[in-house]
């Protein structure tokens, strides 16, 4: 798909805050420093359009990204940063939750994951918690140009052991390094917006 004139369009917290336009939305969701903004960008061949952070926790509103008024990508805030306080996290659950459970327009959400290590509890309990409202989800193993070709495999047994989602279709290799994997998320998302 070519999406030339990508925007960032607005950070919400509330639902009265969402952008009116009402087309597809494909949400990422993932733990704090695990890629989301640099996927984005990678995938729109923009450097700069999702803003990138060394710091974990930095992304504290759903941050709405318009491509071409065809869909949105929403960039969910990070789980799991441990700096947080705990009112922070309860807003943030409350946020999230929010989100999932009132948005009508979600028609994909993409678990974003570090290759490098065996997925987090909060990664399985984000793929339970989409499991259980009904949501078409799948998982995104990225920073794969991190892991040696010939230790892939073991690491791909590592995340499906981990999610308990047997189908290889559930699961996406990808690179904002290299672009790799680009290609067969493309497909897929434009298979969950028409």
């Amino acid at each position: 798909m070519l999406i030339k004139n990508p925007t960032f369009t607005t950070s919400a917290v509330l639902p009265r805050q969402y952008p009116d336009l009402m087309v597809p939305e494909v949400a990422l969701a993932g733990r704090s420093n695990v890629g989301k903004s640099s996927f984005i960008n990678k995938l729109i061949n923009r450097k700069a359009l999702a803003r990138t952070s060394s710091k974990p926790g930095k992304t504290q509103t759903l941050n709405f990204y318009n491509m071409d008024e065809k869909f949105f990508f929403v960039d969910v805030p990070g789980y799991g940063y441990a700096k947080v306080s705990k009112t922070d996290r309860a807003k943030w659950k409350t946020m999230v939750e929010t989100y999932f459970s009132s948005r009508k327009m979600i028609c994909l959400v993409l678990i974003i994951v570090d290759f490098r290590h065996a997925p987090s509890e909060d990664d399985i309990q984000m793929a339970n918690f989409l499991a259980e409202l009904d949501f078409p989800f799948r998982i995104v193993l990225t920073k794969t140009d991190k892991i040696p070709k010939g230790r892939h495999n073991k690491h791909y047994q590592m995340a499906k052991k981990a999610f308990q989602i047997p189908e290889d279709d559930a699961y996406y290799l990808f690179s904002s390094y290299t672009g790799y994997g680009k290609e067969a998320i493309w497909e897929l998302i434009e298979e969950a917006i028409k």
